[in-house]
């Protein structure tokens, strides 16, 4: 039997095409759908209903969360002062040691702190496989199918080891079949490409800087045949930049464009230096952005163009990035930084409260091809809410519940819906067992650092 639910007496920003809010409002979901959204009371949908009192609270559709890497959720908290590079080669050696079970663990805990923090979509960017690190990718799917969340992992890579000139050691990267094999494997495994599919495929090899021309060519040819969607980092440090102009004689968008890598299937994490001529090249391909602002300024890498890349059309969405670089990895935070930091670059102006909520939402929606699908509360949409407690003594007096949710503290969550099932009520993540999480992911990380020596 279909359940119906039913959340009344909240504000509601639907983040639709109109911006339509209601001050007091409902949303009715049949089964994994919603069914209806208005303003005051809802409509009698019959007695068998379950019904969520949401008065004081702020309704929003459920964040959207466009890059991280999850397996970094057990490394947190190391390299905390230095470069990006300086950081990855101190991490590679660790990272190295990874296995089924410790990537288990860290995908558990770190997905159950985003939906903690009202995240009901997110991607993975998993790119370290070491040779005895067993099935890595399925270890993150089953935590992500027992957290509960919509899950867009990406099968990444790296064939460009030290010995090559990359920065990543030898023992972590793979050869150029092996990664080809391993990444069809994986989309004829798991992805679903169906309306309301909770687990999709991308791939994605890692970065200019630990990759081959070769790989990414032939990933780009593999995933449109195979009718996936494409994904890595670019632009996100001056060094990248250095080491792009040194090797290839140009940008890192522009030997990006060289290699296909442009178009609606393609979106790449941070961003941070892109120029006019790259930032309209992107608009006009509509090739999305990652933007993971609370990472960028954590490793210094840089304050993204966030206000140039909206104005210009170019698909954004926001990213936690890995918990290594991010060590809360909170998601409602990243709507807020995003503000910041583009105020701070741009003026007052630069972004809205409402604006920043959309990235965080229909943005993320847009860059991951399933703004029909989900990322705003419209009828025949899926069932991804977030109902934030703003009647706390933190948000009293705040009188605009959009304003209170972005620019004042992380709010508690009353309930997080994931495909019409509830993930968190009460600010408890009610799928896992937290305490035991937490455990787990202290040991994991201390016999983690302790294998590397």
């Amino acid at each position: 039997m279909t359940t119906t639910t039913v959340i009344d007496g909240c504000a509601v920003a639907t983040v639709d095409p109109n911006g339509t809010e209601y001050r007091r409002g409902y949303v009715t979901v049949q089964g994994n759908r919603i069914t209806a959204v208005g303003a005051g009371d809802a409509p009698d949908v019959g007695a068998d209903v379950h019904r969520i009192d949401g008065r004081g609270c702020l309704l929003t559709p459920g964040l959207v969360n466009t890059h991280h890497h999850l397996y970094q959720w057990v490394t947190r908290g190391l390299a905390a002062d230095n470069t990006l590079f300086e950081w990855l080669t101190t991490l590679y050696p660790i990272w190295a040691g990874i296995d089924e079970e410790s990537v288990r663990v860290a995908a558990t805990g770190a997905l159950t702190a985003l939906a903690r923090t009202g995240c009901t979509t997110s991607t993975d960017h998993h790119y370290v496989f070491p040779r005895a690190g067993g099935d890595l990718l399925g270890a993150e799917i089953a935590a992500a199918a027992e957290v509960g969340l919509r899950f867009h992992p990406t099968r990444g890579s790296m064939d460009l080891g030290q010995s090559s000139g990359g920065l990543p050691p030898d023992e972590v990267v793979e050869t150029l079949d092996a990664i080809l094999t391993a990444s069809a494997d994986a989309v004829a495994r798991w992805h679903d490409p169906s309306f309301d599919s909770m687990l999709r495929i991308a791939l994605a090899p890692c970065s200019p800087f630990s990759v081959t021309t070769e790989l990414l060519r032939e990933s780009a040819v593999l995933a449109r045949d195979l009718g996936v969607r494409l994904h890595t980092h670019l632009a996100e440090t001056i060094d990248e930049a250095d080491f792009c102009a040194d090797k290839f004689g140009c940008t890192p968008a522009q030997y990006m464009e060289r290699l296909g890598w442009l178009g609606s299937d393609v979106w790449y994490a941070h961003g941070i230096h892109l120029d006019d001529a790259a930032i309209g090249t992107m608009a006009k391909t509509g090739t999305g952005v990652a933007h993971c602002p609370t990472s960028n300024a954590r490793i210094g890498a840089g304050t993204a163009r966030t206000a140039d890349l909206v104005s210009a059309g170019v698909p954004v969405g926001l990213g936690v990035d890995g918990a290594a670089s991010n060590e809360s990895s909170s998601m409602i935070e990243e709507p807020r930084n995003a503000l910041l930091y583009a105020r701070a670059k741009g003026g007052p102006r630069a972004i809205s409260t409402r604006k920043a909520l959309e990235l965080a939402t229909i943005g993320g929606a847009r860059v991951l091809g399933r703004e029909a699908e989900i990322g705003s509360i419209e009828p025949g949409k899926l069932a991804d809410l977030a109902l934030w407690r703003l009647d706390t003594p933190a948000h009293a007096g705040i009188d605009d519940p959009v304003t209170a949710l972005i620019l004042g503290s992380a709010p508690p969550l009353a309930a997080l819906i994931v495909n019409g099932r509830t993930v968190v009520r009460d600010g408890e993540v009610r799928t896992v067992d937290e305490e035991k999480v937490g455990g787990e992911v202290a040991r994991a990380q201390a016999a983690l650092v302790a294998k590397a020596g």
